[in-house]
């Protein structure tokens, strides 16, 4: 009878459940319906200044005309690759130094002060040094992506790396086991939600380091559209494009969220 009941109770937990993920998605599609729905009518009755901000219905428009020709496609699927391969090379690279920096106590002692000051440094403002160092190319501009996120990835998985339960690593002591051991079947397995909330963070880091640098470098992608749509006043085509990289950064975010589910799953 005690079975039954739990099972019940666990059975009426996940309708719960259920019901709360499609009460939350409802409320996030009316909010969706009626941001556009009030930037539509904002625009026809001369609330804001059409010219400047454009309609959906324009921002629509220009898409269909630009998908239409092909151009818009070509400047999207340049974005995508080097945000991608930024985020990826951020992602690792910061993994990577935080590994570093766990294996030996007095490396990230003498490295904590250079790691502060990069971390409150703005990025951005390396962006001219790194297109001069690297030439005006996808290079330069990938590596914006990266070094955008690189340097709080490795703060933050380093910390969580520090963090970790102290006991795991006495009871992997006690067996004789070297830090290389402890790493492996400790540190980094309980480390791995952090690495996934970190995931998250860098989506956006990453769009903001390529877009700023197609800003200052790209005559290809979506940074390039909004510069030249602003040079030309064509505010329609500066919305679209940042239509666009809210609708792909929230792609990501939604895969990096897929991927969550998936290690919490099998690595329980």
């Amino acid at each position: 009878m005690t079975y039954n009941n739990d099972d019940y109770l666990y059975k009426h937990y996940l309708e719960n459940q259920k019901r709360e993920k499609r009460l939350v998605s409802a409320w996030q599609i009316i909010i969706l319906i009626s941001f556009f729905g009030f930037w539509e009518l904002a625009s026809r009755m001369s609330w804001i200044d059409p010219l400047i901000f454009s309609s959906p219905s324009e921002v629509c428009m220009v898409l269909v005309e630009k998908f239409s020709d092909g151009s818009m496609l070509t400047h999207l699927q340049i974005t995508l690759f080097e945000t991608i391969l930024g985020f990826m090379i951020g992602t690792v690279l910061g993994i990577v130094m935080a590994a570093i920096l766990w294996s030996s106590e007095r490396f990230s002692s003498i490295m904590d002060p250079y790691l502060v000051i990069m971390n409150a440094m703005p990025k951005v403002a390396l962006g001219p040094i790194i297109i001069v160092a690297m030439g005006p190319g996808y290079l330069s501009i990938i590596t914006m992506g990266a070094i955008i996120s690189v340097v709080i990835t490795t703060l933050v998985v380093y910390s969580a790396f520090r963090e970790v339960d102290p006991n795991y690593i006495k009871v992997l002591k006690s067996f004789k086991a070297t830090r290389g051991q402890m790493f492996k079947e400790a540190i980094f397995p309980a480390a791995i939600p952090t690495m996934i909330s970190t995931l998250k963070v860098n989506v956006g880091l990453s769009w903001v380091g390529v877009v700023v640098g197609e800003f200052l470098v790209s005559n290809e992608g979506l940074g390039y559209l909004i510069v030249y749509g602003f040079q030309v006043f064509d505010f329609s085509l500066v919305m679209s494009s940042l239509i666009l990289i809210s609708i792909f950064a929230a792609l990501m975010y939604k895969i990096v969220e897929r991927i969550e589910m998936f290690l919490i799953k099998h690595t329980r």
